[in-house]
This record gives C-alpha cells, sequence and structure tokens, in this order.
C-alpha cells in the first residue's frame, strides 16, 4: 500500500458547504473508494488560501483520481463543480504533490 497527495482549490467563501457535502458523502462513492483500494483517505483546508490538500492510501497502482470515467464519480463531480476550480469535464484541477519527508 503506498500514499498519494494532491492539491485541489476551493471558491472563497465555500468552505461550509464543501465540509457540509462531505459530510454527507454519497453511501455509492463512499463504495466505489473502498472498492478500488483507497483508505486512510483525508483532506485538509489552508483557510487563508482555499486550498484543499488531500492525502490517500491506495492498494495497486491507480487512485481516486483515476475514477473519472465512473459514472457515480462524474455526478459527484458535477455536484461539487459550484464550489471548486474544475475542467471542463467539471473533474477537479488537481495539482499531483511530492512527498519529500514521513515520519512512521
Amino acid at each position: 500500500m503506498h500514499r498519494i497527495a494532491f492539491k485541489m482549490k476551493l471558491k472563497p467563501g465555500c468552505a461550509v458547504e464543501y465540509q457540509k457535502r462531505h459530510d454527507a458523502i454519497w453511501p455509492e462513492l463512499k463504495a466505489l473508494l473502498v472498492l478500488a483500494g483507497i483508505s486512510d483517505y483525508a483532506i485538509f483546508l489552508d483557510e487563508e488560501t482555499n486550498t484543499l490538500f488531500a492525502v490517500q492510501k491506495q492498494k495497486g497502482t491507480s487512485s481516486s483520481q483515476d475514477l473519472g470515467a465512473n459514472a457515480i464519480v462524474q455526478r459527484w463531480w458535477t455536484y461539487m463543480s459550484d464550489i471548486m476550480e474544475t475542467n471542463n469535464d467539471h473533474s477537479p484541477l488537481t495539482f499531483a504533490l511530492k512527498e519529500v519527508f514521513y515520519l512512521q
């Protein structure tokens, strides 16, 4: 199992709504992530910059970022597109982060 990290950008003034939507994450989306081998998934918010920092553990070589062809994920992207910076297909703009330190 390995970890990946990435960042995304939240639109100004949307932190409360982002938290609300994730507190009520769809059960079918959660099940899809688990089925794909995603675990220990956390998202943090830098309130000064509206930058979201995500980190997750994953089995195999795929991550949550590789599930974009799934209809559940596409619906989630559309649902979240009004409060996040996105690509034309409503997928969140994501930027992979390089791990430079890990204390186990």
